[in-house]
């Protein structure tokens, strides 16, 4: 799911609307870390026995949720999601990710 030497990698987000038959580019960007994506969302559905989809879903909401929330830790908004969303991140991973990530 994550490698054990926290191999750097990289994930291109581009999200697009369908209006009237016509696809928009709504935004795109560049996120990194050390975890595999696709590994954690199979790790996901296996687990919670949820479909592919949400499973995916879930794993990108929750990492890029996570990278937001990390780059500021005395934002008043978010100062008492943090440690909920950790807890949450670690019962889901559970002992499956293996990285001993925080």
């Amino acid at each position: 799911m994550c490698d054990q030497n926290k191999e750097k990698r990289s994930y291109h987000v581009d999200l697009t609307q369908v209006v009237d038959g016509k696809i928009q580019e709504v935004f795109n960007f560049n996120f990194g870390g050390h975890h595999d994506l696709a590994a954690l969302a199979q790790l996901a559905a296996q687990k919670e026995q949820l479909s592919d989809k949400h499973a995916r879903q879930l794993v990108l909401g929750l990492r890029l949720m996570h990278h937001a929330l990390k780059k500021y830790p005395d934002n008043a908004l978010f100062a008492g999601f943090l440690a909920q969303l950790n807890d949450f991140k670690h019962a889901l991973k559970g002992n499956g990710c293996g990285c001993g990530c925080k």
